[in-house]
């Protein structure tokens, strides 16, 4: 049976009420010279460049990793190929953990969601032949973000290629881990020191890195509402704010470097202001509480993945429509890059076939939609403005409830931002099996067949192989200059020096990002969830 909503009430995803019709009315006392201005310009409602697409398309950046460093490195010049304009790599979970691929814990995960990197010797082929000085890299790591970074740099100063020309991203965003992931390893507080050396560092040596990309995404994935994404990632870039200041960093020294990253659903308009909504709150955010005065410290210039959590393995090909419309709320809300989610995600990583139309789906939009021909095409619109104030409201009451309880790291420890998600995803799931909220090929408009969906396929050598580098990597370095590099680590935690100095020449001298890790593990200890 066909659902009629006609007359029903209607909500967006994060419970804001739709009325049936908007008009001058609803938008009261607002001023559009204060909450729009001009793109470019604070509040930076409108975008963050004043000419927006029409200068510069988005980054085109399709997400990639699996198996060994050879294979992305081959998916890698696949999308390169196909017209991807910047790369961004998944690692597997003993990576994103800290353990090497020989490790017990690593069993049957080597290689599984992400490219396993164990050792400078991986990141050499994850990178060979790749323009490391004309493309950037976007790299989806957070406990072990500082690693992966300096063996980037370490490959790069091998290629001949300077800090000051190398471009990119790590996620490096620890406070969503303990939030709504689970990828972390030390405590918040030793984590947080741990991005803030990262700051320092890169400031002195990577001075075009973004240091972080403080992400809205796994929390949306974790059940998250619209609103809950955009109010918790702001309170955990509050605390970053807050932790570089403490650790003796001038707001406009790092602030610029920071980016952040978001997910895109199903509820188009709800999106769009979401994304137009975090950018003025942040403007106000650098402005009002920390006082910056650089005008880029107030820009939220950010990523957007579409959402892997609404993607379905019933009737898979529905995804693309998903998919579509998710990039679209990406672009018509002013993202800086862009991942499309391949249409077969639900059942495994994305084979090339589906790697290409999600790709091909960026193009159609950026050459062929319109979209992009002026900036900001929603603006004015009562419904979109209402919608976004609507979001920047709700938003400001949880930040308001999380300085109460005493910031972002205080509302983690004390599972307030936990508790909200787990309740909101409660209730999602219980719309759909209610069948309040429809989706099309579970709850409504189902098949009884299914037509067979190729799956990227798995290869258990990879382990093997993987394992036997590694070993090889051990038996072929000089130990004693591998020892003596990992007590200067071990030193450096245990006192203030900024550990990304020592930690670099330890992975010269082939040490691995398990045996670094494990240093720090010695020093930090290992968070355990109350």
């Amino acid at each position: 049976m066909t659902p009629d909503r006609q007359g029903t009430e209607r909500r967006t995803d994060s419970g804001i009420e739709i009325r049936p019709l908007y008009g001058p009315g609803d938008l009261g006392t607002w001023d559009p010279e204060v909450a729009l201005g001009e793109p470019g310009r604070a509040p930076y409602t409108r975008g963050v460049r004043s000419d927006m697409y029409r200068g510069r398309l988005w980054t085109m950046r399709q997400y990639a990793g699996f198996g060994t460093a050879e294979a992305t490195n081959e998916r890698f010049k696949f999308l390169l190929g196909a017209g991807q304009t910047g790369l961004s790599c998944a690692f597997d979970l003993p990576t994103q953990m800290g353990y090497d691929s020989d490790h017990p814990r690593s069993e049957g995960e080597v290689g599984k969601v992400g490219v396993a990197i164990d050792s400078l010797a991986d990141m050499r082929l994850l990178l060979a032949g790749l323009p490391l000085d004309k493309v950037t890299t976007s790299m989806t790591i957070n406990s072990t973000a500082a690693i992966l970074l300096l063996l980037y740099q370490l490959v790069a100063e091998e290629q001949g290629v300077s800090g000051e020309h190398l471009g990119g991203t790590i996620q490096n965003d620890i406070l969503k881990e303990y939030v709504a992931r689970g990828t972390y390893i030390y405590p918040p507080r030793p984590s947080m020191r741990l991005i803030t050396d990262t700051f320092n560092y890169c400031a002195a040596n990577l001075p075009n890195w973004n240091t972080i990309s403080i992400s809205g995404y796994h929390i949306r994935e974790a059940g998250s509402t619209a609103v809950q994404e955009l109010a918790f990632t702001l309170a955990n870039g509050i605390a970053y704010v807050e932790a570089a200041i403490a650790a003796g960093l001038q707001v406009d020294a790092f602030a610029p470097r920071l980016s952040f990253f978001w997910n895109a659903h199903n509820n188009l308009f709800e999106e769009v202001a979401k994304f137009r909504a975090a950018r003025r709150m942040w403007a106000r955010i650098m402005t009002d509480r920390f006082g910056a005065k650089d005008e880029r410290s107030k820009m939220l210039r950010f990523h957007t993945q579409t959402g892997g959590s609404t993607l379905t393995a019933q009737q898979p090909e529905n995804n693309v429509v998903r998919v579509s419309i998710q990039a679209l709320s990406a672009v018509l809300g002013g993202t800086q890059s862009l991942h499309t989610n391949g249409f077969d995600e639900a059942l495994g990583l994305p084979t090339e076939r589906a790697a290409k139309i999600a790709l091909r789906t960026q193009q159609v939009i950026a050459y062929e939609s319109g979209v992009v021909d002026t900036v900001d095409p929603l603006a004015g619109s009562y419904f979109v403005e209402s919608l976004t104030n609507e979001v920047e409201r709700a938003a400001s009451q949880y930040l308001d409830r999380i300085d109460a309880l005493g910031g972002a790291v205080a509302a983690i420890e004390g599972r307030f931002m936990q508790d909200e998600i787990e309740q909101a995803a409660y209730a999602h799931a219980k719309s759909v099996d209610d069948g309040e909220t429809i989706v099309v090929g579970v709850n409504q408009f189902v098949e009884e067949t299914h037509e067979p969906t190729d799956v990227f396929p798995i290869d258990a050598a990879l382990q093997r192989a993987q394992v036997e580098r590694t070993g090889r990597v051990r038996a072929e370095r000089d130990q004693r200059a591998v020892d003596e590099a990992l007590g200067k680590v071990a030193r450096a935690a245990a006192g203030t020096e900024n550990l990304l100095v020592p930690m670099k020449e330890a992975l010269r001298a082939m040490a691995t990002l398990g045996e670094v890790s494990d240093v720090l593990r010695a020093e930090f200890g290992v968070y355990e969830p109350v």
